[in-house]
């Protein structure tokens, strides 16, 4: 059952609350917030909107009587960036990231039927050891302010829902399903399962069709399963089958099952191809994020539907969760689809000193160092991985890991960071293609890091950036470095480019800022696209105007957004509805 709804709150700045045992008893004060959403977001005020420290969440619940007997677990699909959990006087469960779900057996400290204190908190603070990376500066007068180096706003609390939920003490506690082959009408898959409990009970599988039909099935906790006549997932068609899982007793008694949806298609780099079900497959979407006025990075069915909604009409087939994994309804809601995703670790901000770090207010640092991006990140940055391939390895839509963006991958400290991390990827999941989305300062020549990786991902932004204003100029220098990195025989995907563009602003000449230079640099990014063999995609940041920390360079946050951040469309809309549904 979903624990969704108005919890009790408080803005713990001092850190009181831990040294005073908060957990033991009612918080203090009578504030209450929305779960999910984020609470800087939802507060009036600077106390709330830049807070750093803790904060606490309670709420009382009552457990479902027919519950008695079963194992009973505490889930939240995320707390940004770190949580401890109670329930009750008891601590059950303790995390570190802001952006995957974590989850505590609470059988033995709730009772069916009875009442139960659930009491959360979340430390907002971004170190060196967490992903993304940051530090917190102490100003003279004693305040505290979260440094960071990515460029948006630092939202905060329990974005996503919170659930109790109940399952037999033996229980199916992993899946995981891959397409191995197809071969003409016929599809074979993959399929491992983990149970926990009685790990030698007998386990059964049926695939079941989009229809409930059973259309295969497999005896034995791991295997393979032949599917004739099969339908494949294909971008735009999001066609899904139901792995079912069954656990049995003794006596062939039903323990426990779970249907995992899934996907038959397979995913291949070919040279400067991206293959998808051995089709070449070129992207058209967006960088995105989960960001909306009033709540924030806070989860919303209503905005997420509608922001499909939008991709269907301009004619996207896909985007990135940059930069964080989103709510896995996005990927729900894109497999069933046939969305294509590039799914991203949180591995933001990784670059202080070749020009991202420009954003961090105590100036330029070296980034790969024992007290800056060292042993500790990276084993943060391990854990993120790992959590997010363990969350949405079973979803079709997904076809590349991305596991950082723009880090800096000058510094030739840059290669023993990511070499072990790429193996990581491909050891937890060899079907997918890793990759990461590079930096403007790391030109081929420069950059030492891509040959580990199976597609290039890059973010450029000549005519604004660089040449600001110079179309012509821009034109040029574009595609001679896509060319260079063109050489190297892999794919690109240009994972980011655009301009900052205030909605309603016009110009006859095609100035900055107007809605008629963000047309026509997108124009110009297109015609050399479409001049390189090797382009394979174009995600234009951003699908929507998003909120960033404040200064003279971000008036009312980041405005490169096709949409605004209301969702109404900017004069680029309409043109690239024209590009990408064919009617160019």
């Amino acid at each position: 059952m979903t624990l969704d709804g108005l919890w009790r709150f408080v803005l713990d700045p001092g850190g009181r609350g831990r040294a005073e045992h908060w957990w033991a008893g009612a918080l203090p004060g009578d504030a209450e917030v929305p779960v999910p959403a984020s609470f800087n977001g939802v507060l009036p005020g600077r106390e709330a909107h830049d807070h750093v420290g803790d904060v606490w969440y309670q709420r009382v619940i009552r457990v479902p009587r027919g519950w008695a007997g079963e194992r009973i677990v505490l889930r939240l699909d995320a707390a940004t960036h770190r949580a401890v959990v109670w329930v009750g006087d008891t601590q059950v469960a303790e995390h570190e990231g802001g952006y995957t779900p974590f989850e505590a057996d609470v059988t033995e400290h709730v009772q069916a039927g009875e009442e139960a204190r659930v009491t959360v908190v979340v430390n907002t603070e971004l170190r060196w050891s967490s992903i993304p990376p940051g530090f917190v500066q102490e100003l003279e007068d004693g305040r505290l302010l979260q440094q960071y180096f990515h460029d948006f706003f630092n939202y905060t609390g329990l974005h996503r829902s919170v659930w109790l939920h109940a399952t037999p003490h033996t229980h199916v506690s992993d899946v995981t399903v891959t397409t191995t082959r197809i071969n003409g009408e016929v599809g074979t898959i993959g399929y491992r399962v983990a149970v926990a409990g009685d790990a030698e009970r007998p386990v059964r599988v049926v695939v079941r069709d989009a229809g409930g039909i059973e259309v295969a099935g497999a005896d034995g906790a791991q295997g393979t399963v032949r599917i004739e006549d099969v339908q494949l997932w294909r971008p735009g068609a999001g066609y899904l089958y139901t792995l079912e899982v069954t656990v049995l007793g003794a006596g062939g008694e039903v323990v426990d099952v779970y249907p995992q949806p899934f996907g038959v298609r397979t995913v291949a780099v070919d040279g400067i191809r991206f293959l998808i079900n051995g089709e070449p497959f070129y992207f058209t979407g967006f960088g995105k994020h989960e960001d909306f006025p009033v709540h924030g990075r806070g989860f919303d069915p209503a905005v997420m539907v509608h922001d499909f909604e939008l991709l269907r009409w301009i004619g996207a087939n896909s985007f990135r969760t940059s930069h964080y994994p989103y709510d896995e309804a996005f990927l729900d809601y894109a497999d069933r689809h046939g969305i294509v995703v590039i799914d991203e670790t949180a591995a933001v901000g990784l670059n202080l000193d070749t020009g991202a770090g420009v954003l961090n207010q105590a100036g330029p640092m070296e980034t790969y160092s024992d007290t800056t991006i060292g042993a500790h990140t990276q084993k943060a940055h391990r854990q993120a991985i790992r959590e997010l391939v363990a969350r949405d390895k079973n979803h079709p839509c997904v076809v590349i890991w991305s596991i950082a963006n723009e880090p800096d991958t000058v510094s030739p400290a840059a290669r023993p960071y990511f070499e072990p991390l790429v193996a990581e990827t491909r050891r937890l999941d060899p079907t997918r293609p890793v990759g990461f989305v590079n930096f403007m300062m790391a030109t081929p020549e420069r950059d030492v890091i891509s040959d580990l990786f199976d597609v290039l991902m890059i973010n450029r932004y000549y005519g604004w950036y660089a040449n600001t204003g110079d179309l012509v100029a821009s034109e040029r220098l574009l595609e001679a470095e896509l060319r260079e990195w063109a050489q190297r025989g892999k794919p690109i995907v240009m994972t980011e480019y655009g301009a900052d563009t205030q909605a309603g602003q016009h110009s006859l000449i095609g100035e900055t800022w107007s809605e008629e230079y963000q047309v026509d640099l997108l124009a110009m990014y297109h015609r050399v696209f479409d001049r390189i063999d090797a382009v394979v995609g174009e995600q234009i940041w951003n699908f929507a105007d998003f909120a960033t920390r404040g200064g003279i360079n971000r008036v009312g946050g980041n405005k490169k957004g096709v949409f605004t951040r209301e969702r109404q469309p900017k004069a680029s809309a309409h043109t690239l509805r024209r590009r990408w549904r064919g009617q160019e």
